[in-house]
């Protein structure tokens, strides 16, 4: 496969969610996870000890951070959003998601052309939408 996953992750609110967004990171091949925001401790509940082979940055700014050759994706419930259904990841992609409790940040999503949203009935855990956005990903890579 062509390219890279990064994730980055807007003030997340939890050390439980970022231990499953590491997960979902090895699982699926992300190249690297960037948290901003300070909200919370490192890597607490990454059970499968992924911090050791994917680089965790704390960064003040996703956007000054993005990795060279990715293309930025937000994934967040916007009126300019589209489905991921039919979206079609870059190859080099770095997937910024917002905290539980809230969305990513306005200055963000006005620096991003790219907003896709997962098709839901009610929100999801933020660890949750990561595994389905890396799913999607790496699904729609292996169907090329």
């Amino acid at each position: 496969m062509r390219g890279f996953a990064a994730i980055g992750l807007d003030r997340c609110k939890t050390p439980a969610n970022l231990g499953g967004v590491l997960r979902a990171a090895g699982c699926y091949g992300a190249g690297m996870v960037m948290v901003s925001g300070g909200r919370m401790g490192r890597y607490a509940t990454d059970t499968m000890c992924a911090y050791k082979s994917i680089p965790c940055l704390e960064v003040d700014d996703l956007m000054t951070h993005v990795p060279y050759g990715a293309r930025p994706v937000v994934i967040e419930l916007t009126d300019r959003s589209i489905s991921l259904v039919n979206f079609v990841h870059p190859d080099s992609a770095f997937y910024i998601f917002g905290p539980e409790d809230g969305s990513v940040r306005k200055e963000i999503l006005g620096k991003v052309p790219l907003v896709v949203q997962v098709p839901t009935n009610r929100c999801m855990n933020l660890a949750a939408t990561v595994n389905v956005v890396l799913y999607d990903r790496l699904a729609k890579q292996m169907s090329k």
